[in-house]
């Protein structure tokens, strides 16, 4: 961490507010309902996000799907804008459908597998969820700096804007 950024106040360098654009969102099921808010709840728990060049945060994220295109749009907790960068999905796109492929195992295997089977899907699932949160954080080097737990936590989302129903 750079000096500026360990002098900053406590809770500066963090994300208080994530905002999902609704037309980016298709119709998803209770499961990923679920998924979404939780990850939302737990990101805005406990989180690490400083733009490059930004120290002046708490910072609100609106998260979109524009074209071929994640939109980062960041903004101050008041609204003002600090910075928006444009990430190309083709990085993303075969693990987040890995992703689903295997929590829709996952969930069908909770209401009738054996505790091994369940166990053994989800160890799966953390890998396939380990390995979108990386690649993730590769595609933000040097524009934010972001912690592993908020990395997984961005990648759930980024996978609920993917959900198509």
């Amino acid at each position: 961490m750079s000096p500026a950024k360990k002098d900053q106040p406590a809770g500066k360098l963090r994300l208080v507010g994530v905002n999902l654009d609704e037309n980016s969102i298709g119709r998803s099921n209770p499961d990923v309902e679920h998924e979404r808010a939780v990850a939302i709840y737990d990101l805005l728990e406990q989180n690490t996000f400083a733009p490059a060049g930004h120290d002046d945060g708490p910072f609100v994220l609106n998260l979109s799907i524009d074209g071929s295109r994640l939109v980062f749009d960041i903004r101050r907790e008041d609204g003002s804008a600090v910075i928006a960068h444009l990430l190309s999905l083709t990085p993303l796109r075969r693990v987040v459908k890995d992703y689903y492929m295997i929590c829709d195992s996952y969930y069908q295997a909770i209401r009738t597998a054996t505790p091994d089977k369940i166990e053994a899907i989800d160890m799966g699932r953390r890998g396939i969820h380990n390995e979108g949160s990386d690649i993730l954080t590769e595609r933000l080097a040097g524009k934010v700096e972001i912690d592993t737990d908020t990395a997984r936590r961005l990648f759930t989302l980024i996978c609920v804007l993917h959900w198509k129903g």
